[in-house]
């Protein structure tokens, strides 16, 4: 083996490249920085100062001047430790690089012959609705992010992140994740309306990244024929002042291209406003949010707030985070305050502000169950108290109130696997990779919301297969 050679200093350079990183100052993951130092310190070492010479010489990273070195002697001398530290070292490193490969997110999903089953019928979906006690499967096709919203015109409208109008590959590959380069996300936002949660018309696409502010600020960048790495994420339609806002974010063709546009008046269809203008670029996963007394507020991320000017073409005030409080320990060990990572909406009820946030069970990306989870304030800014659990397979779902004032949430496929039964999630630790109940489409789950004497505001999933956490839950609830 090239360690135990008789040449000391071949050994050290050898060792160096593996562990003197660390008192270069060069980068490296935090996580086999943390394994190596111990073992560098087991290392004789020297300092060495640069001369005039070398001192300011611009170099690569891997060029770097050694500032230390090993006192050759001792090395010589204990020739047997640096072998030791070594293969330290190298187990180290190893050990880390496999964790980060298990920490990495798997985007695409297993292959598969499934197809995804039929809706429930009318007669099952209307028993559901009036006994509010059980998931209900509403709408078939391929969709993330579902958003409903109860309109003033009686209409429930329904949107999501979907592909493109017509694409073969909604059939031909139903349980396609919507990630990486076999994405099927369009850039279209294609839209429903129903008036009982059961029967869905079709609205088209009203809006599309062509019509949005980016197109017309920066025209070159949707130029050309190929399109298919354009994508409209999760967009949300809110109707405030007479107007329809639609809210979107997007990685292509302009990154961070979010949107913010208002129609001129009642009909969801364009010429478009845009009053946030370039403002709007970089809010990922945006949502809106108007409080009792009229002010409109921007959320982004997990979880930025601003309210914004009355005319909407800028910031009102400073963002604020708004973290629930304490925190819980994430897979590195540190701990982590924020709600979740995307799909931050908020509520009012009973007097407090309700803060919804999404996260996998595992605090992993696509490890575990896609969940909802939840904190409260009196303020709007904060502060909000502890992280608590909405819903097992509710993440990046919409809490929504019916006709009847009963709430509901949104909630769909996520998983790299085909779905499974309740009976076989039931119980079961999902930690391993991306998994679900949901089949491909809309389910709607219903959800108890109570408010306290003291003004507490309890909101849980009452369906058995979404109510409680499932033991690959970090976090105690």
């Amino acid at each position: 083996m090239c360690c135990t050679a008789g040449n000391p200093s071949d050994n050290h350079a050898i060792l160096y490249h593996v562990v003197a990183g660390i008192h270069t100052g060069a980068a490296r993951p935090p996580a086999i920085v943390n394994r190596l130092q111990p073992l560098a310190e087991l290392l004789p070492w020297e300092t060495i100062e640069p001369n005039q010479n070398t001192r300011n010489a611009p170099r690569a990273e891997s060029e770097q001047i050694m500032p230390y070195r090993f006192h050759r002697r001792v090395v010589a001398e204990s020739h047997w430790r640096l072998v030791l530290v070594f293969w330290l070292a190298i187990g180290a490193v190893s050990t880390c690089l496999a964790q980060q490969a298990r920490h990495k997110p798997v985007l695409t999903a297993e292959p598969t012959d499934r197809r995804p089953g039929p809706v429930m019928d009318a007669a099952t979906i209307a028993a559901g609705l009036a006994s509010h006690d059980r998931a209900l499967y509403i709408k078939s096709g391929w969709i993330r992010d579902p958003y409903i919203v109860l309109a003033p015109d009686g209409y429930y409208y329904l949107t999501g992140t979907t592909p493109n109008p017509h694409d073969p590959r909604e059939a031909a590959d139903p349980y396609n994740t919507g990630l990486g380069s076999e994405s099927i996300v369009g850039y279209h936002m294609q839209l429903w309306r129903s008036n009982d949660l059961i029967d869905w018309e079709y609205l088209g696409t009203p809006f599309s990244l062509l019509d949005g502010y980016w197109a017309k600020k920066e025209p070159s960048a949707f130029e050309g024929d190929d399109r298919t790495h354009w994508h409209l994420w999760a967009p949300e339609v809110h109707f405030f002042r007479g107007k329809w806002h639609i809210v979107h974010t997007t990685p292509a063709p302009v990154r961070r291209g979010s949107n913010l546009a208002v129609t001129q008046g009642g009909r969801i269809q364009g010429p478009y406003q845009f009053p946030l203008g370039d403002l709007s670029r970089g809010r990922h996963d945006p949502s809106l949010y108007e409080d009792t007394d009229g002010t409109i507020y921007l959320l982004w991320q997990n979880t930025m707030i601003a309210p914004l000017k009355d005319d909407l073409t800028g910031l009102a005030a400073e963002p604020v985070r708004i973290d629930p409080a304490g925190s819980r320990p994430g897979p590195d060990g540190k701990p982590i305050s924020r709600i979740g990572h995307e799909g931050a909406t908020l509520r009012k009820i009973g007097g407090k502000y309700v803060h919804f946030g999404t996260a996998w069970s595992t605090d992993l990306g696509r490890r575990g169950s896609y969940n909802l989870y939840y904190c409260l304030s009196e303020k709007i800014t904060g502060p909000y108290g502890p992280r608590r659990f909405a819903g097992r397979f509710l993440g990046h779902g919409t809490p929504f109130v019916d006709k009847q004032g009963r709430w509901w949430c949104t909630a769909f496929f996520n998983a790299n696997v085909p779905p499974l039964t309740p009976q076989e999630a039931r119980g079961k630790d999902l930690g391993e990779t991306a998994q679900t109940i949901n089949e491909q489409g809309v389910t709607i789950v219903p959800l108890v919301v109570r408010v306290a004497e003291d003004g507490d505001v309890l909101i849980r999933a009452t369906d058995p297969n979404y109510a409680s956490p499932g033991p690959d839950e970090v976090q105690e609830f």
